[in-house]
């Protein structure tokens, strides 16, 4: 049945491949477990190539078991997997896993981020004769690093992202229209470009719907989002986009944060405008956005595999001091975040972030969003952020090569 999508299939040879990713950190993170258990559906899309309802046995050696809940025929349609059967209870993963030739291992490593806790407390009390241990490090490792076919789509998003906030929204946006305005020239510019939409994060609770509409002093609002920009958002319980009451006024910023997604993949780019002249833009502000854009060259530059994720934010925070700008980098006062990048992927957040403390060997074919970024009082943010993938010679952007500060008069 695979033949009706045949244009979307996950490819045979790329599950396989992901699978061997999987098996190989398995040891090194749960080495009493035979195997992985998945359950949320970004995931079980990872290992099987289908966003369905269910669960997805991956044992150390042999065929994994695609079990579903929702949609059976759609599974076997999209997935590639051999091995597909549905199932509605917990407690029939056992008995079915078994009766496929691929029972369950004593220990089983757990995506327990794929669960809420009552849903954990059932898996648990329907296989109370199991052992249950976290492998959710195992997932992340494995996505971390992306194949040819993965980079290939990522390479794409990346043209069409820059182009989007380039290319085209400059010729479309001008000082005196509102952020929430703003916004929607961007989605109509992103759909146009073939953005599909729908962006995910990893982070239990985080949200992300478009991306961060900052204008002036807006950049430097206090966010609940995880990130270096602030936004004012469109109303408290929605605190994403652009609010309908900022203007963006002359000789000022306005920061524009915003996601692209194809074929499920991420790209992250931030891109900096200015409302007048380059003349009109303060030394100030200069001078900080040119400084974000050297640590931005920086940290590609040892992007490299073997280099420590660690020792890179080491690097750039060290910088930050010496030149005299640690205060306002990655944010001000409480909105100051702990890292300068992040992988990314399937999920805008993805793993690793640039941080203390993540002693992690980068790897080629890694893919990190950087985003030095700096905050200026009663003025707003500027500063980069653009996705690079990791070669053997360092950090290679895939979102543009234009950093400056774009002038819209």
């Amino acid at each position: 049945m695979n033949d009706m999508n045949t244009n979307i299939v996950v490819p045979r040879t790329e599950l396989e491949a992901r699978w061997a990713k999987c098996r190989r950190f398995l040891p090194e993170v749960a080495p009493q477990a035979g195997g992985i258990l998945c359950f949320s559906r970004l995931q079980i899309y990872y290992l099987s190539g289908s966003f369905v309802n269910g669960a997805v046995w991956l044992p150390l050696e042999g065929e994994p078991v695609l079990f579903v809940r929702r949609s059976l025929d759609r599974a076997r349609i999209e997935s590639t997997c051999k091995t597909i059967v549905p199932f509605k209870s917990f407690k029939d993963l056992a008995p079915l896993a078994k009766e496929v030739g691929q029972p369950l291992s004593e220990v089983i490593g757990a995506e327990t981020a794929g669960l809420t806790w009552q849903l954990g407390e059932m898996l648990t009390s329907r296989m109370a004769e199991y052992q249950f241990v976290p492998a959710d490090k195992v997932l992340s490792l494995a996505r971390s690093v992306k194949s040819e076919w993965e980079l290939e789509i990522m390479r794409e998003v990346g043209e069409h992202h820059n182009m989007a906030l380039v290319e085209v929204l400059p010729e479309l946006i001008e000082p005196g229209m509102t952020e929430m305005e703003i916004s929607k020239f961007i989605w109509n510019v992103f759909f146009e470009m073939g953005h599909e939409g729908h962006m995910r994060m990893q982070s239990f609770g985080e949200e992300i719907f478009l991306g961060h509409v900052s204008a002036g002093d807006s950049g430097i609002y206090p966010s609940s989002f995880n990130g270096p920009l602030g936004l004012r958002g469109v109303h408290p319980v929605s605190p994403y986009m652009g609010s309908a009451g900022k203007i963006w006024v002359d000789n000022s910023p306005l920061s524009v944060d915003a996601g692209f997604v194809m074929e499920g993949y991420h790209t992250d780019k931030t891109q900096v405008y200015w409302a007048g002249s380059k003349s009109s833009i303060p030394g100030d502000v200069l001078d900080a956005h040119l400084f974000c854009k050297d640590m931005q060259t920086l940290a590609a530059e040892n992007l490299k595999p073997g280099v420590l994720v660690s020792d890179i934010y080491d690097m750039l925070m060290s910088e930050a001091a010496k030149s005299g700008y640690t205060d306002g980098f990655m944010g001000i006062g409480e909105s100051k975040v702990p890292f300068i990048g992040h992988g990314i992927g399937l999920t805008v957040d993805g793993y690793p972030p640039i941080a203390k403390g993540f002693n992690l060997p980068i790897e080629e074919g890694m893919v990190f969003a950087l985003e030095p970024k700096y905050g200026i009082p009663e003025v707003g943010m500027v500063g980069v952020e653009n996705t690079f993938e990791v070669t053997k010679d360092g950090g290679q952007c895939i979102t543009g090569d234009n950093f400056d500060i774009i002038c819209i008069e």
